[in-house]
């Protein structure tokens, strides 16, 4: 197996591996890993006591959850860079602003281009989904009928 880009090793240390979107308001736990705040807080909803990690499964016998606002520096500069990476990017794909995917699919109800992770979250789930070059395509030659 072929080791893993710069980039995309700063990608997978950047990211949530709950929602594996970047981080958003990264949270340090008892063990020393990070989440996003909402997600480490849904992970723990039921739980009252021996919260464990999800990543290591270590337990603390109470939440505590810090802040780790040099990891938000940092995820801040790494949007940043995605963005400039795709705006000068090879292929001119589009990347999804919350989880830095390709734009991939078409969700058919909110009219909007998804990212493979948005399409298994609860946002859409349900909704009828197709490739984004097919959904093009339906919309020009839905166009060229309206003419």
């Amino acid at each position: 197996m072929a080791a893993a880009s710069p980039a995309e090793s700063f990608r997978d240390e950047a990211s949530c591996s709950i929602c594996l979107g970047f981080f958003q308001d990264p949270v340090s736990i008892h063990c020393g890993h990070n989440f996003c705040r909402a997600c480490i807080t849904r992970c723990w909803e039921e739980a009252e006591e021996n919260f464990s990690c999800p990543q290591c499964k270590e337990t603390a016998p109470q939440r505590n959850l810090r802040p780790n606002r040099e990891l938000a520096k940092i995820i801040e500069i790494a949007k940043r860079l995605s963005l400039q990476a795709a705006k000068g990017g090879a292929g001119g794909e589009r990347l999804c602003e919350k989880h830095q995917e390709a734009l991939k699919l078409f969700c058919e109800e909110d009219q909007t281009p998804i990212c493979l992770v948005c399409r298994e979250s609860q946002a859409h789930r349900v909704h009828t989904v197709v490739p984004i070059e097919e959904a093009a395509e339906e919309h020009k030659v839905g166009g060229l009928r309206a003419l």
